[in-house]
């Protein structure tokens, strides 16, 4: 059993360790990269740098110097909310998403997997990354859709915990508040 662990966490380092190296691109490096796929994924609500903080398993500290790198390379635009002058959010430019949806070498060999081997595969690390969360204290991170507060309706959805109406693309955004559906 000890054997069989070591050899799955040296595939995850391994693996996690080439992804890393190949996000060393177009200028970014990768926590750069990181944040900038983040933010294009999250929804609204979302976006704040502590939220990027919580996600990323980063300091703020790094993630306030990385998201100002990222502004300081047009990839982002820092918004201050119309409400609390003192919040800011953050919004992926053209320029960000464009490279945001540049394929890696990882994304290639993705794309390639039967659809029967993906969804096995998106099945269990799904299940290895909620197990080590909530080891750790951390948050999910959903997808909109599949959590507890999300109620579907004709013109995208509903969240019953913020009260507010979802646009039908925010439903398959990330979401800090996202709570694992029964």
């Amino acid at each position: 059993m000890a054997y069989r662990h070591s050899i799955l966490h040296d595939l995850l380092d391994r693996l996690a360790r080439i992804i890393s190296s190949d996000a060393w691109s177009d200028d970014l490096n990768p926590t750069q990269r990181a944040a900038l796929s983040y933010l294009a994924r999250a929804n609204r609500f979302s976006r704040s740098p502590s939220h990027v903080a919580d996600y990323l398993c980063a300091t703020r500290g790094t993630v306030s110097q990385t998201l100002k790198a990222l502004a300081r390379k047009e990839l982002v635009n820092e918004v201050r909310s119309e409400t609390d002058r003192r919040s800011i959010a953050y919004e992926v430019t053209r320029r960000g998403e464009v490279l945001v949806n540049s394929a890696s070498a990882i994304d290639d060999v993705l794309n390639a997997l039967p659809d029967e081997v993906a969804d096995s595969l998106t099945e269990e690390l799904s299940s290895l990354v909620r197990a080590t969360l909530a080891r750790r204290g951390g948050k999910s991170f959903g997808i909109c859709k599949t959590c507890q507060h999300h109620r579907p309706h004709e013109a995208g959805g509903w969240c019953a915990l913020l009260d507010v109406d979802l646009d039908p693309a925010e439903t398959s955004q990330l979401c800090h508040e996202h709570v694992e559906a029964a």
